[in-house]
């Protein structure tokens, strides 16, 4: 005990010259008679281990000798990188070696921590067996141990708190955290060429304005077009009568006469769900008020896929999703067949046609219609499924490319989507194969999968009309291969072959003029049930590459971004599913628990007593 004692006093002696004594003098004696009792303290220690007759005895000495010598070291640090060793040497340590400095700097704290706990911890075990008849090396091991086991601790704790502290991130992990606005909104806000005012109606006491109001205040720093007020319905209700606003909790959103408004409500529980989709809800409001309505068209008449769930000649699963995310892009949807003038000219509003899953092949009139509208600067969207056999060649060459009526499979990275699982799934799938196209820069960057069930692949021709640029925004996975004999194997001698076969195009011909909106742009899919209602409400992955194929069709690639949301996606298990896990929860895991304590129980041996050996 005495020799830890002349160490810490020796430490004590140091601090008080580094850190408090002010005359030089005072402080070069202090701190040298501090290193004069640590390093005898560490002499003497080292004596005892050498002199100690009992084994045990010499090795708890030769621990203590090790710690205090850890003490030393770590004094040595200390006096490299302070500017005791510059005004000795006339140069500092960290001028000539910064990174060697700042590591001392970090060694020397952490080095004296391994030293002093188990040092204290070490001693107050010592003490407790001085009258013992021998020592037990084993409670001083013990104690070496937990001092050790604290000291890490700590060096952790404040390891942590000065990454933090000089990082400096911030990370919102709080349920509220998306009342924040997305990349997407952001960028529409600072996209905007004439003011935009917002009108927050609160009173001073509501929880749920404090969400809204950081909200806001983060899109107003976007855009100075962007003006946001507060205001109190209950004070101000002459104003509040003026733009239309019944009562508080309400968001209103202005731009000239047009005007959309968001009811949150004022107390944060009441509101819960209309915060989880607020970014959803301001990015759709600022559309409609900030741009006009624009319309966009669906082919009909050729067995395409249908947003009516009642349609009970159609077992397909919906777009009803699509539709609806139309919507919110502020696009005004139309259906556009024969009879409706699809065979003599795509009408001249149309801001993009869009032709999902046809069943039947489209007549020539109707193909030249569309490839006239190609030609003057269309937009086209289109979502093919291999399943019916047809190429649809008079869709495909004014655009260079040949869909392959037959569906691809890959034995890894597919999903389960009806149960049971089976051979079937490995039409199901999925990849992460993508190009830099800003069809897909999000997926990309953020590595979100994109699943297809049963895609068929598309090819670029080797001659295909002039001035056409060609990206496969999307391939499947190297080893998928084409389901010549739909039996989910791969033969290669059926003319099956594997690659990374492409499954969304983007195809675009550059105007004369050289102007983003008036270049012909068409999006191409190999499968219409990556965007139908089964997988677009389950899938973010795929919920991207709608919104963002959207976007760069219309000429927005700019606005491509996350949308920020907290809006639950339901689970969805069949009723074998459901009875797995209830009987597995049930019965299985507890009977699990028990088996394993029963097994650890079997293995623990009876202690042998002085009986049992006679």
């Amino acid at each position: 005990m005495q020799l830890s004692i002349i160490l810490t006093v020796g430490l004590l002696l140091a601090w008080v010259g580094e850190r408090i004594v002010e005359n030089p003098v005072a402080r070069y004696t202090l701190t040298a008679v501090g290193a004069v009792l640590v390093l005898g303290a560490l002499v003497l220690r080292l004596f005892r281990a050498s002199s100690a007759k009992n084994v045990a005895l010499a090795r708890t000495h030769r621990i203590f000798a090790l710690l205090h010598g850890t003490a030393a070291l770590a004094f040595l640090f200390y006096f490299l990188q302070s500017d005791l060793f510059t005004k000795l040497t006339g140069a500092a340590l960290a001028s000539g070696s910064p990174k060697f400095a700042g590591a001392l700097g970090v060694l020397w704290p952490a080095l004296m921590t391994v030293s002093l706990l188990p040092t204290l911890l070490m001693e107050l075990a010592f003490a407790s067996m001085a009258k013992a008849p021998t020592l037990e090396d084993g409670r001083i091991q013990e104690a070496l141990l937990s001092g050790l086991g604290l000291a890490g601790a700590l060096i952790f704790a404040f390891t942590m708190q000065y990454v933090a502290t000089e990082r400096d991130v911030k990370a919102d992990f709080s349920y509220f955290r998306v009342a924040r606005a997305g990349d997407a909104t952001t960028r529409l806000v600072a996209s905007l060429d004439e003011p935009l005012e917002v009108y927050l109606f609160f009173p001073p006491a509501s929880d749920a304005a404090e969400a809204v109001i950081g909200y806001f205040k983060d899109l107003e720093a976007a855009s100075p077009q962007l003006k946001v007020t507060q205001l109190d319905h209950a004070l101000e209700p002459t104003r509040a009568k003026e733009l239309g606003v019944s009562g508080n909790g309400t968001v209103l959103i202005k731009k000239g006469a047009r005007k959309e408004s968001i009811f949150i409500g004022v107390e944060v529980e009441k509101a819960k769900t209309q915060l989880r989709g607020l970014d959803a809800e301001v990015q759709k409001r600022i559309l409609q008020v900030a741009r006009s309505r624009r319309t966009v068209y669906l082919t009909g008449g050729h067995g395409e896929r249908s947003q009516d769930p009642t349609n009970g000649m159609d077992q397909r699963a919906t777009i009803e999703i699509l539709y609806k995310t139309l919507q919110d892009q502020n696009f005004e949807v139309r259906t556009l067949t024969t009879a409706e003038g699809l065979g003599n000219e795509i009408p001249k509003d149309a801001a993009a046609l869009f032709i999902i899953s046809p069943t039947r092949a489209f007549t020539e009139p109707e193909a030249k219609s569309i490839e006239a509208y190609e030609q003057r600067g269309g937009r086209l969207f289109i979502a093919l499924d291999p399943e019916n056999g047809l190429g649809f060649d008079e869709l495909m060459k004014p655009l260079g490319l040949s869909f392959k009526p037959q569906v691809l499979a890959q034995e890894r990275g597919n999903a389960n989507v009806r149960p049971p699982p089976g051979p079937a799934d490995r039409i199901n799938i999925g990849t992460r194969a993508f190009s830099s196209h800003p069809v897909v820069s999000f997926l990309g960057r953020n590595s979100s999968p994109l699943l297809l069930l049963g895609a068929g692949a598309l090819e670029e021709l080797p001659q295909h009309p002039a001035g056409l640029t060609l990206d496969f925004a999307v391939r499947s996975l190297p080893d998928a291969w084409n389901e010549v004999v739909s039996n989910f194997e791969y033969d290669a001698k059926e003319g099956e072959a594997k690659k990374a076969w492409g499954v969304v195009t983007a195809v675009e011909r550059r105007a004369p003029s050289n102007k983003n909106e008036e270049a012909m742009r068409a999006l191409v899919m190999g499968d219409s049930d990556a965007i139908a209602d089964l997988v677009l409400g389950q899938l973010p992955g795929n919920q991207y590459l709608v919104i963002d194929g959207f976007k760069w069709l219309l000429g927005d690639e700019q606005l491509a971004g996350i949308t920020n949301t907290e809006i639950d996606v339901p689970l969805t298990r069949s009723r074998q599913q459901d009875s797995a896990w209830f009987y597995g929860t049930t019965f299985l895991a507890p009977f699990a628990v028990v088996g394993i304590g029963w097994l650890a129980r079997r293995r623990v041996k009876k202690p042998v007593t002085k009986e049992t050996k006679s």
